[in-house]
């Protein structure tokens, strides 16, 4: 439960420097997983819709886990200044 003096985790998780880092990571991370794990329909041009959704989660996933790890450390540091 949070209090009054701690920001919700929607307020960390918008904030611009937090998308702008999770972006940027998700952004590699992704390119990378997707590579590994879609390359050979990406190549050969087999992509169906479930292969786009599959490809669409590969960068969701390190989106959310740089958001929540950052989130984590906000908070971290917000209750260490008090």
């Amino acid at each position: 439960m949070t209090t009054d003096q701690e920001p919700s985790l929607i307020a960390l998780c918008t904030r611009r420097a937090v998308m702008r880092r999770a972006a940027m990571i998700a952004l590699v991370v992704g390119t990378i997983l997707a590579i590994i794990n879609h390359g050979d329909r990406l190549i050969s041009g087999d992509i169906s819709s479930e292969v786009v959704i599959k490809i669409l989660m590969t960068y969701l996933v390190p989106y959310c886990v740089s958001s929540y790890s950052a989130v984590l450390t906000i908070r971290e540091r917000m209750r260490e200044a008090q």
